[in-house]
């Protein structure tokens, strides 16, 4: 998990790139249940290592068959020592990146768009220059990260304001279509379809992919077909606001320099920069009632569903792990399947996971950028122990394979 602590790695999720075709995909298919257990013994034990490593405080929740589990180590605030609470809210960062895969997958259904739609076609003359070519880019490609468009928050410029430089550009406003130029300002990463790469600039994209189609703002869309029908009371999107509303700790950043002793409050910042890739606010129980609908087919059509979760290789190992439309699949030390989607944003770390029949969600909060270990998080809960299940070749790569998705932001 330390190549996640960079920007690159810990915000923008700059993983290795591996090569796959443009046919080369998987679909979701029937899978055993995940242990069923009556105790998360395993899983407190996780926070209470988290917290012993330096991180200040965590979040958990997770939903089973037995009901409902809350639980937290650490504190919210640092100095006045308050402890986490159940309802308190942080920032979710690429979590985000679902809603807006969900809305566009219902615009589907309703006839209003194809994914096999070009960028040319829907936005006519975004994508074009230093060698991209939105007539050549799919909306499916947008949302499954093989466009080869170049990743925003990894251009020097952007890079240093979210780091070096954060604390004079906290509350700055960024457009998305101005981002979207300093994306296109670099070639493209490759041709469209032929490798993967994790870029943001794919949901600023989506985003306004949303606002053209429908003629209202991105975050009315989430509001109207995903926040307010699932009754997600806590979750907000916050365009430039820089606060966090309602109940809340405080968020601790590093400002992806971990081997600094400096430690700063990055509570308050105008999330305009990360937009639809990252700006959602919410909370544990938030997230693990949309991860149930998500993942239970309650949000989508059949037909929808599953390209949701058709996934391309991500990691090199396209048998076990893969990227969806936002959302993606991995394979626990235990063996047990998942589907995930792992969040950081500037002292705030998060993680939302489900079993692939929405029965078993979990969501995790960290409220500090550094260190973390997502994928023993994960493996707590979902295979009950702190410890990776009797060693063996598959279990070894199916754990690499979880560690290096639960390092995607």
């Amino acid at each position: 998990m330390s190549s996640a602590r960079t920007l690159r790695g810990a915000l923008v999720a700059a993983a290795a790139a591996v090569t796959v075709a443009a046919t080369g995909v998987t679909s979701a298919v029937a899978a055993p249940a995940a242990v069923a257990r009556t105790s998360h013994q395993a899983t407190q034990a996780a926070l209470e290592a988290h917290v012993r490593a330096g991180i200040p405080g965590l979040l958990a929740e997770a939903r089973d068959e037995n009901g409902r589990w809350n639980g937290s180590a650490g504190v919210a605030n640092t100095q006045t020592h308050r402890k986490r609470l159940p309802q308190d809210r942080f920032r979710i960062g690429s979590i985000s990146k679902v809603f807006s895969s969900v809305v566009l997958l219902q615009l589907e259904a309703e006839g209003k768009v194809d994914l096999d739609d070009t960028l040319e076609r829907r936005l006519p003359g975004v994508v074009r220059g230093n060698g991209n070519d939105g007539g050549r880019i799919t909306i499916r490609q947008v949302l499954n990260h093989t466009s080869g468009l170049y990743n925003y928050t990894e251009d020097a410029g952007v890079w240093k304001s979210l780091s070096t430089d954060f604390l004079k550009h906290r509350y700055d406003t960024r457009k998305p279509a101005d981002l979207v130029r300093t994306a296109l300002s670099h070639q493209p990463d490759f041709k469209p379809g032929t490798n993967w790469h994790y870029s943001n600039t794919n949901y600023l994209l989506a985003g306004m992919l949303i606002e053209k189609l429908t003629g209202h703002s991105y975050a009315d869309e989430i509001g109207r077909r995903v926040v307010k029908p699932l009754g997600l009371r806590a979750t907000t999107l916050p365009g430039t606001s820089p606060g966090v509303p309602g109940p809340h700790g405080r968020a601790y950043s590093k400002l992806f320099d971990d081997s600094s002793p400096k430690v700063y409050d990055t509570t308050e910042q105008n999330p305009s920069w990360a937009w639809a890739a990252g700006e959602i606010i919410s909370t544990t129980g938030d997230l693990n009632r949309f991860y149930s609908a998500l993942l239970g087919g309650r949000l989508l059509p059949e037909r929808q569903q599953r390209e949701l979760l058709t996934a391309v290789p991500s990691t090199g190992d396209a048998g076990q792990t893969g990227y969806g439309l936002g959302i993606m699949r991995a394979v626990t030390s235990c063996g047990t399947p998942v589907w995930l989607h792992s969040g950081g944003i500037h002292g705030s770390t998060s993680l939302a996971v489900s079993s692939p029949d929405g029965r078993h969600t979990a969501a995790f909060n960290l409220n500090g950028d550094w260190g973390g270990d997502l994928a023993a998080l994960v493996d707590a809960e979902y295979c009950g122990t702190s410890k990776p299940a009797p060693d063996t070749r598959d279990r070894r790569n199916g754990h690499r394979a979880l560690q290096r998705l639960t390092a995607l932001r």
